[in-house]
């Protein structure tokens, strides 16, 4: 076993802890809507919540990891996952409402969230490993999160229909063993040291370089593709689509997440014969296509293997986003991947919360009615007038992505006279 094996591992954990925080509530949004009344915007106001606080965690933590190392804040945010966790299984039944209960647990296990998303992928970048593999590493390391989101869905789904409604408070207290094992585990593995003060390419620079500039666009875009449909796939496929909650969820959400799983696989396995620029293109462009897929079609199955499929095409936009950014400033650090990942919890809060806005406009005769009244029908939810509003954050990946391949091959083109490139600002011609 080399020196890092077992931080590998702990990060891979780390990330499906990730995924516990992020999607276990949302398969509980049908429990809250029965049993506490809770309407679909208040909903999307949790997952607007929880993306919030992990983007607040985001911009407070960069001021300090680089300084205090990794450790610390590490252990940290498994006592939070944990915490939180708990909490969202007991603070309904105690709290002054279920409503705020709800979220004071989301409040807390966020936190725990988003010391995890501006630490693991630093950590993994700084372990020992061929420049060429990065992108390939970082990949395989996001796809963990794709597992977790898996067995969260499919195990609480599976536990759910076994004991019932009445007991969903089970759920998060047996997905809180993760965090609680792998808070264990980050006590003792070993772990890189940050980049020192003096060497670190300050956030000043970094956010006066257009590179940088399309990097938080493609974060912000990213974050917001992929959660929109991954928080509402489990509610637009048993209220929108009229299934049962067990297939809505397996055939929706689940396979949302083992298709992204794959296609992050792929990329870890094959990734370094892959250009990156034109891969998250076609990405892009793949998951507009899903999203309008999903939400124009009359059918209950094409618009689920919109849902679906959509899991392949936003595969790569995060993880990749990493990559480019750490290929261009290899001295960034930890605070750079803190930037990147307030900008993608940005679009991670917002994507949804927007979708659930326009669900509810298009609704109740709200000021987007006349635009679901051309839709296929959802069972008055508006949610497939939510979605086809996400189309827009898919869609502006690709023209992002675009515009810094265009940037990229005009930098790397030879100055006339033979000269190099002036403005200082030459990304890899690879688009790596």
């Amino acid at each position: 076993m080399t020196t890092f094996d077992r931080t590998r591992r702990a990060c891979y954990t780390g990330y499906v802890t990730q995924a516990i925080v992020n999607n276990l509530a949302p398969l509980l949004f049908i429990v809250f809507q029965t049993r506490y009344q809770v309407p679909v915007e208040m909903l999307g106001r949790l997952v607007l919540l929880n993306f919030a606080t992990q983007l607040v965690t985001d911009i407070v933590a960069v001021r300090f990891v680089d300084r205090i190392g990794y450790r610390i804040p590490l252990v940290l945010a498994h006592v939070l996952a944990v915490a939180g966790l708990v909490l969202l299984a007991v603070a309904p039944a105690v709290a002054p409402s279920p409503y705020l209960g709800l979220c004071a647990a989301v409040v807390v296990y966020a936190v725990g969230g988003g010391l995890l998303e501006v630490l693991v992928s630093p950590v993994v970048d700084a372990l020992p490993s061929p420049q060429e593999g990065k992108a390939a590493a970082m990949s395989l390391l996001h796809s963990f999160y794709c597992w977790g989101q898996v067995a969260v869905v499919a195990g609480s789904t599976l536990l759910l229909a076994w004991i019932g409604q009445d007991a969903w408070q089970v759920l998060p207290l047996v997905w809180a063993v993760v965090p609680l094992v792998n808070l264990v585990a980050f006590l003792r593995v070993p772990l890189p040291a940050t980049v020192p003060d003096e060497h670190r390419t300050s956030l000043r620079a970094l956010f006066t370089t257009p590179a940088f500039a399309a990097a938080l666009t493609l974060m912000l875009c990213a974050g917001a593709a992929e959660l929109t449909m991954s928080q509402w796939a489990s509610l637009f496929a048993e209220e929108g689509l009229n299934l049962s909650k067990v297939w809505g969820d397996l055939a929706g959400p689940c396979l949302f997440a083992i298709l992204m799983g794959v296609g992050r696989i792929v990329y870890g396995l094959w990734g370094e014969r892959i250009p990156l620029v034109p891969a998250m293109a076609s990405c892009g462009a793949l998951a507009t296509v899903c999203y309008l897929v999903a939400c124009l079609s009359a059918s209950p199955v094409a618009s689920l293997v919109g849902c679906a499929v959509c899991g392949l095409a936003v595969s790569l936009l995060w993880p990749g986003t990493f990559s480019l950014a750490a290929a261009r400033f290899p001295l960034g650090g930890a605070a750079m991947f803190g930037v990147l990942a307030v900008f993608g919890d940005a679009g991670g809060a917002v994507g949804p919360w927007i979708a659930g806005a326009a669900a509810d406009a298009a609704a109740a005769g709200g000021f987007l009615n006349g635009l679901s009244a051309v839709l296929p029908g959802d069972g008055g939810s508006g949610l497939r007038t939510g979605l086809l509003v996400a189309a827009a954050f898919p869609l502006a990946v690709v023209a992002v992505t675009l515009a810094y391949g265009a940037r990229t091959r005009r930098a790397a083109r030879p100055a006339p006279g033979g000269a190099g490139s002036p403005s200082g600002d030459v990304e890899d011609p690879a688009g790596r």
